[in-house]
């Protein structure tokens, strides 16, 4: 809906509200004619009972002339009970054709196949629903007090004599023109701020039903900054806003407060050309309680209730506008489903909060369908940033991401969420039983799935031990390790072609965490690990060497011999520095039975790992996979 149509929409809507209604507005018009009488009136009694009371001795006639003002001063306080009473019957209703509307559009939403309740979305609309109403009641006296005051003032300057409409009628024009070209840049900074309000309104509550999961995450620090956004954003719309007081401030002064002082200014050409003192001072209270109340009133109302009246009522019309159906063709038709799982990163530049660096910066990465790609590289480097992105949980902030060949951004979440599946570091395991547990990802699952899943992980004992897949259990009785187990059961039991193991069995021994990479493995669909053992890199076809801004791709024996880096990360893994020869890794490279990157001689790298030592032998084909073993301590 362009800025336009939604404008064009609001005013449709309020004309309609004001045509529904024509008896109680027509009942309006004529209460506010009564309601002007002292508006009208006040300056020329005033005059009359200076200069024909007593000035001129008569203190009687002075004081019947101000007594006829407060008679006009009771009648326009009956005329505006029944002003009060005529907007009435023109908002309450208006508020109901809102709610209508409002649960109109919701309602076709829900019954739109493919389509759910929001209830939270329902929520804010009423509650701007709500806005609209007072706003609309605000702006409506608004306009009616100033039209009543301005108009009274006017005519009663024109009756005391017309030369006082020069010194009133410009200044009046010049600020309405000043605060009307304004409007339009405050009713945006105003937008601004509603839609940051809300967006505040809406991650927090997202953030609240997912609390358990945040914290399983160890997603605190991402959560933070995502709200944090929101909310620096408001802060910034508000004080934006607030700029604009100064426009509304001076448009008061020009048309409120300068007219007054040119009349003062001229009082004493004005006598000259034979106005009385009491025409002077009758002008003066036209000009400081009619003109510039008036104006007041008008600058203040609707630079705040007329501007929440507005905002509030774009929002409505957005959220309920129902658009046309549009005729694409198949070609122009933007990909909104994955065909594949491939990935393609161009670009990608991603940071945290306002830091000067990036985390991740213009990275290029393409991870083609059944690749097994292991991620490694220091602490703090990017690699859990980088398993976020690809699982589309964190969103670059420029550069472009791809999955299946559709971009990211565009894929709708419930096909994403059955396309990749992320495991963290920290499991997560609620309280029911096994069963749902390990097929929260895949509900359908049979009895034979769920064995062969448990199987192939090495969980059967585990499963044995808890009283099998109906038993009811809950985090506090697991260790980490087991509790990661029972996620990687889960994660292998989803149908999700892409894997994402973000050190997600950090907690299992060499044994178990090779016996889990060798069944993902084998599973059909692409692996990603970010490792933390030499193990996982050594099982992997590919390995990705983040070192800041520089990334380093290739198989093991290719970074050896390229990086440095990599050569003391395998040193540091192998648990201490690399030996200078006849050891297990020699240069960090691993030496044994032939060179490095030999096709005909096998390669092994050993290190301590617990109480016991663990071997990785590679085969002849580098494609192939690692054969594990163990063997005591010599």
């Amino acid at each position: 809906m362009t800025p336009t149509q939604r404008r064009r929409e609001i005013l449709r809507v309020l004309r309609a509200s004001l045509r529904g209604h024509r008896a109680d507005v027509i009942g309006l018009v004529v209460w506010s004619a009564i309601q002007s009488a002292p508006a009208i009136l006040s300056g020329l009694l005033i005059a009359r009972a200076i200069d024909q009371g007593f000035l001129a001795g008569d203190t009687a006639t002075g004081l019947a002339w101000l007594g006829l003002f407060g008679v006009s001063v009771v009648a326009g306080a009956i005329a505006t009970r029944h002003t009060f009473l005529r907007l009435a019957a023109i908002i309450e209703p208006f508020r109901d054709e809102l709610v209508t509307r409002t649960v109109r559009a919701a309602l076709r939403r829900a019954t739109t196949p493919g389509a759910s309740a929001e209830t939270a979305g329902i929520a804010r609309l009423t509650h701007q629903v709500e806005i609209a109403r007072e706003a609309y009641a605000s702006a409506l006296l608004v306009v009616q007090a100033f039209l009543v005051s301005m108009v009274g003032a006017v005519i009663g300057l024109a009756a005391l004599a017309p030369v006082f409409l020069v010194f009133v009628l410009p200044p009046v024009a010049v600020a309405l023109a000043l605060f009307f070209t304004a409007l339009p840049g405050m009713a945006k900074r105003q937008r601004r701020s509603i839609m940051a309000d809300e967006q505040i309104a809406e991650t927090a509550g997202t953030v609240t039903g997912g609390l358990r999961d945040i914290v399983a995450c160890g997603a605190e620090e991402r959560v933070a900054w995502a709200v944090g956004e929101h909310i620096d954003g408001q802060a910034r719309a508000t004080k934006e806003l607030a700029r604009f007081t100064a426009i509304r401030t001076l448009s008061v002064a020009l048309g409120g407060w300068l007219p007054t002082l040119l009349i003062l200014g001229f009082g004493s050409w004005l006598l000259d050309q034979g106005l009385t003192i009491g025409a002077i001072l009758g002008a003066l209270t036209y000009t400081s309680q009619g003109v510039h109340g008036a104006l007041r009133t008008l600058v203040q109302g609707i630079g705040n209730t007329g501007l929440w009246l507005f905002v509030s009522m774009a929002r409505i019309v957005e959220a309920t506008h129902e658009p046309e159906q549009a005729t694409t063709t198949p070609e122009q038709a933007p990909a909104r489903s994955p065909i594949g799982h491939d990935v393609h990163l161009r670009g990608v530049t991603f940071g945290y909060g306002r830091s000067p660096e990036p985390v991740i910066r213009d990275f290029d990465l393409a991870v083609p369908e059944d690749d097994h790609l292991a991620i490694v590289g220091p602490s703090g480097v990017g690699k859990s940033t980088l398993a976020g992105l690809i699982s589309g949980l964190l969103v670059p902030q420029s550069g472009e991401l791809r999955l299946g060949g559709a971009a990211m951004r565009g894929i709708d979440p419930r096909i994403a969420a059955q396309t990749r599946v992320l495991i963290p570091q920290e499991a997560y395991v609620f309280a029911g039983t096994l069963r749902e547990n390990l097929a929260y990802l895949r509900p359908d699952a049979t009895p034979a799935q769920l064995d062969a899943a448990v199987d192939a992980l090495g969980m059967r004992s585990l499963a044995d031990r808890l009283g099998g897949y109906d038993a009811e259990i809950k985090g506090s009785m697991l260790s980490a390790g087991e509790a990661q187990l029972i996620t990687l059961v889960r994660a292998y039991l989803s149908p999700a072609p892409l894997v994402i193991l973000d050190e997600a069995a950090c907690h299992l021994d060499a044994v178990a965490e090779a016996r889990v990479e060798h069944a993902f493995a084998a599973r059909p669909g692409t692996l990603l690990v970010i490792a933390h053992r030499i193990s996982s890199a050594l099982r992997a076809q590919r390995i990705l060497l983040l070192d800041g801004s520089k990334l380093t791709l290739g198989t093991h024996d290719e970074l050896l011999s390229r990086s440095a880096l990599y050569r003391d990360l395998v040193g540091h893994w192998g648990g201490g520095a690399p030996a200078r020869a006849g050891g297990q890794i020699a240069n960090g490279a691993p030496s044994g039975h032939g060179a490095p990157g030999s096709a005909d001689a096998p390669a092994t790298v050993s290190g301590a790992v617990g109480h016991g030592r663990i071997q990785f032998r590679k085969k002849a084909d580098p494609s192939g996979p690692f054969y594990v073993g163990t063997r005591p301590v010599d």
